[in-house]
């Protein structure tokens, strides 16, 4: 049987392990809309996806001439919170992928733009944080968020691999574009046929679905075997 040619998989949070970017998206749309921001769900998800909540704000005060106070901060995450205990799924097949990789001895870990509170949340409500052996970090943690490596440089040095033998699984332009920066290869999972976007930001493969995400490494590592 063929065999990774990497020393970790580094994956991103949101939209990858846990589907819950629809859930966020429709809370901050809702919370736009109450202060005169109206924006189709294509168009929130075009300027919204894969960005930090301090990012958030700062393209919020930018579109709208208002600084979002603390009171629709703290409402937001309140409300995010909410949304994500009651309807939040993990990416289908995201279990019997990390098992894979469990059996195969590659170490794991997880980088997100978003809150590390967040992230726990996430991982615990879907039965994931148990297969991350608290390798979990937060870009919010980090004097850079995405699209900089930062939080991807920390997850390499926390597993004690170098970053350019990781293996990244991002969903986002700007995460693809921070995992470039990290010097690891990326792998875009795009459920929705997003593909050309991916490679256009530096995806070195694209796939549809998690089910594929084993294949889709050992493929890339049969070919670099060969090159």
């Amino acid at each position: 049987m063929a065999s990774l040619c990497f020393d970790a998989v580094l994956f991103d949070c949101d939209g990858v392990l846990v589907d819950s970017e629809p859930l966020r998206l429709h809370v901050l749309r809702d919370m736009l809309a109450e202060l005169g921001w109206h924006l189709s769900p294509e168009r929130c998800k075009a300027l919204f996806l894969g960005r930090a909540t301090a990012d958030d704000l700062r393209l919020i005060e930018a579109r709208t001439g208002k600084k979002p106070s603390q009171d629709w901060i703290d409402a937001f995450q309140l409300r995010r919170n909410q949304a994500l205990r009651q309807h939040l799924v993990a990416v289908p097949s995201i279990t019997s992928a990390l098992q894979w990789l469990r059996a195969q001895g590659i170490p794991i870990a997880c980088a997100s733009a978003g809150e590390k509170d967040k992230i726990e949340l996430q991982l615990r409500q879907c039965m994931l944080i148990d297969y991350f052996d608290g390798h979990l970090h937060s870009g919010v943690d980090l004097p850079r968020n995405k699209p900089h490596p930062d939080v991807y440089l920390a997850a390499a040095q926390g597993l004690g691999v170098d970053p350019k033998r990781c293996a990244i699984i991002e969903d986002s332009a700007i995460g693809i574009r921070a995992a470039v920066a990290s010097g690891a290869t990326v792998f875009a999972y795009c459920p929705h046929y997003e593909a050309e976007t991916a490679i256009a930001n530096g995806a070195q493969a694209v796939f549809h679905h998690m089910q594929q995400l084993p294949d889709t490494l050992l493929q890339y590592c049969r070919l670099q075997s060969t090159a």
